[in-house]
């Protein structure tokens, strides 16, 4: 799907299809016309926000068809206006149209601005438009049955630049979160992690991007025995991938992103149960997430300098598996007692947050499915955020609210440390009793000692489960968001 900007008044539109709301469309079917009809569809109409109407005009007009969102008129606060957009979008898209213009731009939402209405738009309009059909036997095009092709969102003169602007952060953001659906959608026979050392290294295609990779052997030369130890019981190798993007000054910090890339999650030796297993292949979303995210940046050439490591590996049982009681060092020196082997997130991204320490950054996110304790406290509608700086907590919030791609800060206490304590080794890798998400953050915390960190654990909202299942590339959205922010954009 591509997205550009239309530069017209609404009464000069000629397209297959508009998106608009009640008043707007009075005015194109009064200059074509077609007012009776216009009002006799929309008698029984009703104009609040979750409603829409779709008014077949007569053949030959310039506008064939209008898409009338319901409660577009009123004075909206964002979350309103996110349920109109996201109606007409689910709705546009089931329309046998090749191309639509979008004009719910002129809308009036409290406190948001032009830019803000378009991009929101443009996220409805993506997240309601992605299909994933690639192991279907039968398939009519590319796209599955969507029959649309472009998005076109109004502007006036006055707005053009505003609009180009939110249209160009759009599609690099698409790109984005393509990526990141696409590889969380894959079978965990596909999408292994030399599948996505193959996947990441296609991102070298881009602009100021480069892709290495360290494999076991380099790994275990670092010291890396807690990331080695989750991949002990499987056949296939594990790799940290290493992504750069350069689009900021020589020598500036980069920003570091961190994803769990856990391509299948059994358990290991601490088993999981059978049911719904198979949503263990999601367990690499905090991996696609930063891929995603990073491939974003890329493509809007932010200026900003970028370290993405991605920790891939499987987690099976075998003989060779780590077990439960076994003691691994890490590749800062401490030493992990392993109490149970489905705890096995952190111990990637415990050596891959030291590993960070070598490129400097100036500040360092992790993204994971870390813990079902964050689905218990947060369901599916927010990712956690945990950071000891006020300043970073802050920014991934606000740009989760900007985004749509929301995040609700948790508590970092030292306290909760105390549940963090082994007979054997420096440090467990479970909490004694409750809060499993917080101890899990104190436990990666306590390899951070040396930038600025956040860890966002997103086992609730990276992908969904039930009719709709499917990775949802959240939080490429609010890391986007934070990014451009970063860069002055």
């Amino acid at each position: 799907m591509k997205y550009a900007t239309r530069i017209a008044s609404i009464a000069d539109v000629k397209t297959p299809c508009l998106v608009t709301g009640v008043s707007q469309a009075r005015r194109v079917a009064r200059a074509q016309g077609e007012l009776k009809l216009l009002d006799a569809a929309l008698r029984d109409f009703q104009d609040k926000a979750g409603k829409v109407c779709v008014v077949q005009l007569a053949a030959g007009k310039t506008v064939a068809r209008l898409l009338v969102a319901g409660g577009a008129d009123a004075d909206l606060d964002a979350a309103t206006f996110r349920k109109i957009a996201s109606t007409a979008a689910k709705t546009l898209k089931t329309l046998p149209v090749p191309q639509a213009v979008w004009a719910l731009t002129s809308a009036k939402v409290k406190n948001h601005d032009l830019h803000w209405r378009a991009s929101a738009g443009l996220s409805a309009l993506a997240n309601a438009l992605y299909q994933f059909s690639e192991h279907k036997s039968k398939k009519a095009d590319d796209n599955g049955s969507l029959t649309l092709r472009s998005v076109q969102m109004l502007a006036d003169d006055r707005g053009r630049a505003t609009v180009q602007r939110a249209v160009r952060q759009a599609n690099a953001l698409q790109q984005g979160l393509d990526l990141a659906r696409n590889l969380g959608n894959q079978p965990p026979n596909v999408c292994n992690p030399s599948y996505l050392l193959k996947e990441a290294r296609k991102l070298s295609r881009l602009e100021n991007v480069r892709v290495s990779s360290l494999d076991e052997k380099r790994m275990a030369e670092l010291g890396m025995g807690a990331f080695l130890s989750v991949t002990a019981g499987t056949e296939t190798p594990a790799r940290l991938i290493v992504v750069q993007y350069h689009g900021g000054k020589r020598g500036d910090a980069p920003i570091a992103l961190v994803g769990k890339g856990i391509t299948f999650d059994t358990g290991g030796i601490s088993l999981k149960p059978g049911a719904n297993m198979d949503e263990m292949k999601f367990d690499m979303c905090g991996a696609a997430t930063v891929l995603g995210a990073t491939r974003a940046a890329a493509e809007a050439k932010l200026p900003i300098n970028i370290v993405t490591l991605v920790a891939a590996a499987e987690n099976m049982p075998s003989g060779k598996a780590s077990r439960p009681g076994d003691i691994v060092r890490t590749m800062s020196g401490k030493t992990v007692e392993i109490l149970n082997t489905d705890a096995e997130g952190r111990l990637v991204l415990c050596d891959a947050l030291t590993y960070a320490e070598r490129f400097k950054p100036g500040a360092v996110i992790d993204v994971a499915t870390l813990t079902g304790a964050t689905i218990v406290a947060l369901g599916s509608h927010a990712s956690a955020v945990f950071s000891k700086s006020d300043e970073l907590a802050t920014a991934l919030v606000e740009a989760g609210e900007w985004s749509g791609d929301r995040a609700w800060r948790m508590p970092l206490w030292d306290e909760y440390q105390e549940s963090l304590k082994s007979n054997f080794a420096d440090i467990p890798n479970i909490g004694s009793a409750g809060a499993g998400a917080i101890t899990a953050a104190c436990f990666l915390a306590r390899f951070t000692g040396k930038y600025t960190w956040a860890h966002m654990d997103v086992a609730g909202s990276a992908f969904q489960g039930g009719a709709a299942k499917g990775a949802t590339g959240r939080p490429v959205g609010l890391l986007f968001r934070y990014l451009c922010q970063q860069a002055g954009r």
